[in-house]
């Protein structure tokens, strides 16, 4: 099966968290819902996914993302200054050293600029090195900006959700 089909079953599978989330304390199951509105209410971010409730390994909540995100987009954007061109192609060279600054750091640093500086980590979903493939994908829906709009239950944007990925507090 080739990226795009694994990707479309990702996106098509229903809500699942690690292999052994029965297996962890306060749970006697695993979740077999089919359809999202057969799931239960998370009792916090993450829950799903076997993810603490706070602290280290725990999911990234929304002030520490924004922020970092514009650490990010500063830094783009005053490397940008740098770069001789014309003041109308300014703001593509600003979104391109965004992305490459995304695309070169999740996989070496663990995250992005930002997301270092606040305590943050992007990990796959499976555990392990994130890999390259999941950066450029999820840098390339990131610079489209509606999917970081669009959530889950979990607080994964739709960027995230197609990497496989989860942004954490290191």
């Amino acid at each position: 099966m080739n990226v795009s089909g694994v990707l479309l079953l990702e996106l098509l599978a229903p809500v699942r968290g690690p292999r052994n989330l029965h297996r962890m304390k306060g749970m006697t199951q695993p979740q077999t819902a089919q359809r999202f509105g057969d799931l239960e209410p998370s009792k916090w971010p993450g829950e799903r996914l076997g993810l603490p409730d706070q602290g280290p390994g725990s999911v990234a909540r929304l002030g520490r993302r924004v922020l970092a995100i514009l650490i990010d987009w500063a830094s783009a954007t005053l490397a940008a200054l740098l770069v001789p061109v014309d003041d109308s192609y300014r703001s593509l060279v600003v979104l391109a050293i965004f992305a490459a600054l995304q695309v070169i750091f999740i996989p070496t640093l663990g995250g992005s600029i930002g997301h270092r500086l606040l305590g943050l980590r992007v990990v796959p979903l499976i555990g392990g090195w994130v890999g390259l493939w999941r950066p450029v994908v999820r840098t390339l829906l990131l610079v489209l900006v509606i999917p970081l709009l669009v959530w889950d239950s979990d607080q994964r944007g739709f960027h995230d959700k197609i990497a496989g990925t989860v942004l954490i507090r290191a």
